[in-house]
This record gives structure tokens, C-alpha cells and sequence, in this order.
């Protein structure tokens, strides 16, 4: 059986690990919830001694509050497993502990921001740990609306194909698991600068741009046993068009690829995940090549 590593919240009103618990009963997966503690006990004048008794002092108060939160939601026979670590470097630990294979995904509740001099664990986690990644919004979300799924079908790269097959498949294991309905979406983006110098009609791109894409999804109809019309191609920036979509019909859920750019090209240019998540108010589940 695969599991789910729910990161707790510090804060009482923790979207992470409500949420995380019920998709786990749903998906039929275990749970670990990991709840960090730490504390800069290095300039503290008092005795090592001391030191080790206030680290344990404040681990269990951690683990007791998080007890209370996890026995909350949780269903009758549901298995969730709870550890306390002293840790400062949180994206590290998360990754080393996620290379093993035994975690289906890393849940964590989304605090979206960023700037040059910082980079948030959100990111870092969406550009570095191995297995998928559920940023869940903290506004109450919506259990009987469609899961979105989407796509970037404009791309002639292997890798990108592939992720669309994995996104879907993905979408499609939720839709079943929450019994909702799916919704896919892709955008064309037309090359603004072109648009704006009168060198390209971005109507007629956009309509090439779909017949380009007919024959990529025909494949993903055809392999995951859709109907062509689930899929829906709008003209516009990827983030806007996601967005505007997840708004439209309600999903709770967004399930896209992203491919994870790291160091100063990241900071610069950001990711499509990334950017869309400046844009979005409900859960995202950002799936790794």
C-alpha cells in the first residue's frame, strides 16, 4: 500500500491535514504526518543538559496538539502514523525522506510567495522532491466539483507527452476516488510581441494551433478512454486560462505537469506551476515528469 506525507501545519487551523486524511481513505493509502519543530536553542545561556530537556519539551507539546488535529478526521480503521522531527532544513528532509519510493505524494497546505532573496518551501518542494506535490488551499474546497485537468499539447517534447499521459492518469484516479467529474484544459498562448507588431493574426494562430494539436489529443482520448469533446483548447496565457477554467467550474482540485527549472532561470522566469498557483485559489497537484 502506498502512502501520502502530510506536512502539519504549525498554526491550529492546519487545510493540510483534513484534507490529506480524507483523500488518503478515498485513494485507499496509509498516512504519515510529519510535524517539524525547531528553535535557535544555540544562544541560549543554559546547560546541554537543559538544552536537550527544552528540544523534548517542545516535541512533545508539538506532537500532543498534532495528535488532537490527526484523532479529529480521522476515519474508523484509517491508518495515519505521526512523527515529530527537529529539523530547520524542511525541503531536505522531505526530499531525502520521499527518494524511497514509499510516498505517493507530499501534501502540504500552500503559502504562495516568493522573491529573489527567498525562496518558500512550496517552491522548493515543487522544483526539487521526487513525487508529487498537493498544495492545498486554505479556503474550504468544494467535494462535489470536477477535478481539471492540464495540458500542454503545444510542445513537441517527449518528456512534456509524457507528463500529459501521467497528469491524466492521475486526474482520472481522483475523479474516481471523490466520484466527480473531469475537465481538461490546454492553452494556446499566442506570442504576444508578434501579436502586438501585427506580424501574426492570433485568431489564425490559435485555430492552427488547434488543428495542430488534434492528433495529440485523439492519442490521449484514445489511450485513456476519453471522448474527444472532454478536451477543451482557449486562447490566452497558461496561468489565465487554468485560472479562469478552475474559477468557471469549480474545481477542487488542479492537476498539471511542471518541470521543475531550478537556481537564478527559475527565480527569473518562474514555473508554469508556479505561475499559476499566483493566480489560483484551490488545491494544486503539480506532477513531475
Amino acid at each position: 500500500m502506498g502512502k501520502l506525507l502530510i506536512i502539519a501545519d504549525i498554526e491550529q487551523a492546519c487545510a493540510a491535514t483534513p484534507r490529506g486524511m480524507e483523500l488518503a481513505r478515498r485513494l485507499g493509502l496509509a498516512v504519515d504526518v510529519i510535524a517539524f519543530v525547531h528553535a535557535p536553542l544555540a544562544g541560549l545561556q543554559v546547560s546541554a543538559a537543559e538544552k536537550t530537556l527544552l528540544r523534548k519539551r517542545l516535541l512533545d507539546e508539538r506532537e500532543q496538539s498534532v495528535r488532537a488535529r490527526i484523532d479529529e478526521y480521522c476515519a474508523p480503521g484509517q491508518k495515519v502514523t505521526l512523527k515529530t522531527v527537529w529539523e530547520k532544513n524542511l525541503h531536505s528532509w522531505i526530499n531525502k525522506r520521499c527518494a524511497g519510493g514509499s510516498y505517493v505524494a507530499v501534501v502540504k497546505t500552500g503559502h504562495r510567495s516568493e522573491s529573489l532573496v527567498h525562496t518558500s518551501l512550496d517552491w522548493q518542494l515543487l522544483r526539487e522532491c521526487p513525487v508529487p506535490v498537493l498544495l492545498v488551499a486554505r479556503k474550504k474546497w468544494h467535494r462535489a466539483k470536477p477535478v481539471l485537468a492540464c495540458l500542454d499539447l503545444a510542445s513537441d517534447n517527449a518528456t512534456k507527452h509524457a507528463l500529459n499521459h501521467k497528469v491524466l492518469a492521475a486526474a482520472r484516479e481522483l475523479c474516481g476516488a471523490l466520484g466527480v467529474e473531469l475537465e481538461i484544459i490546454t492553452a494556446i498562448e499566442v506570442p504576444v510581441l508578434l501579436a502586438d507588431l501585427d506580424l501574426i493574426d492570433p485568431v489564425a494562430f490559435a485555430r492552427d494551433a488547434r488543428a495542430a494539436m488534434a492528433p495529440r489529443i485523439a492519442e490521449l482520448a484514445r489511450t485513456h478512454d476519453l471522448p474527444v469533446s472532454a478536451f477543451h483548447c482557449k486562447r490566452g496565457p497558461i496561468e489565465r486560462v487554468i485560472s479562469s477554467r478552475a474559477a468557471r467550474v469549480g474545481a477542487q482540485i488542479v492537476v498539471m505537469g511542471t518541470v521543475g527549472r531550478k537556481g537564478v532561470k527559475a527565480r527569473l522566469l518562474g514555473n508554469t506551476a508556479e505561475r499559476v498557483l499566483r493566480h489560483i485559489k484551490t488545491d494544486v497537484l503539480a506532477i513531475k515528469p
